[in-house]
């Protein structure tokens, strides 16, 4: 079974200084037919002016995801971590017992376009975490590779939740397949589209919501990008 959402139903809206799209209920945004699923709690597009962003803020028991699709996203924190994540780069922050932040855009004159990504922990009150990766596009061109997991295998990101996830970049006409265990769960968010879903037709920031399904294929009409969340 696959349960499309939308892009353009959304929650969200555009504040000059932030053009934001939530998949999921958040901030002033709530519907009680999607306050998330699974373990996913929260995938925002973001798209925030140049020098502007979010100032200091705390959150706790929560795994963090951010990913930047174009520009450059300035970030700090309570750890101590000062850092800029560039295109390609993946970035998991653990907030456990508590951690303040900042998430600014780190150029003065381009937009940043970015997601970030909530996931529930598997326990509350963990010590607070961070890790910041590259995964080269020709790591990802034409195959799903792995960059969060609960283990953090094959080099990923490590998450404390049974979540792996997924990033790929796909030429037009090129497709990957994967294949869920007894009882797993997926969603898949396009991050540049259109793509298919086992046939379903899916554009930029639909995403899907996938049971009952053992066997995934996932097929780009043009040039496309997705993360594929696999879930317990």
């Amino acid at each position: 079974m696959i349960t499309i959402r939308p892009a353009n139903e959304r929650g969200g809206g555009d504040y000059g200084w932030l053009n934001t799209r939530h998949t999921f209920s958040f901030s002033d945004y709530h519907d009680p037919r999607h306050m998330g699923f699974r373990t996913l709690r929260v995938i925002n597009e973001d798209r925030v002016a140049p020098a502007r962003g979010f100032g200091t803020h705390g959150h706790r028991d929560m795994e963090i995801l951010s990913y930047v699709i174009s520009g450059g996203l300035g970030h700090r924190d309570s750890t101590g971590k000062a850092a800029v994540l560039r295109p390609h780069e993946w970035q998991r922050m653990s907030a456990g017992t508590g951690v303040r932040h900042s998430e600014m855009n780190a150029s003065r004159t381009e937009p940043v376009h970015f997601y970030q990504i909530w996931i529930l922990p598997e326990a509350e009150n963990l010590r607070p975490g961070y890790e910041q990766k590259l995964f080269a596009p020709e790591e990802k061109t034409g195959r799903l590779r792995l960059v969060a997991s609960r283990g953090g295998e094959d080099g990923s990101l490590k998450i404390h939740q049974d979540v792996a996830v997924y990033n790929a970049i796909l030429s037009g006409g090129e497709a990957v397949e994967h294949r869920l265990e007894a009882g797993r769960h997926a969603w898949l968010q396009v991050v540049k589209g259109p793509v298919e879903l086992n046939g379903t037709k899916l554009g930029a920031g639909d995403g899907a919501a996938v049971s009952e399904e053992r066997l995934l294929t996932i097929k780009a009409a043009t040039d496309g990008e997705v993360i594929l969340f696999d879930l317990a």
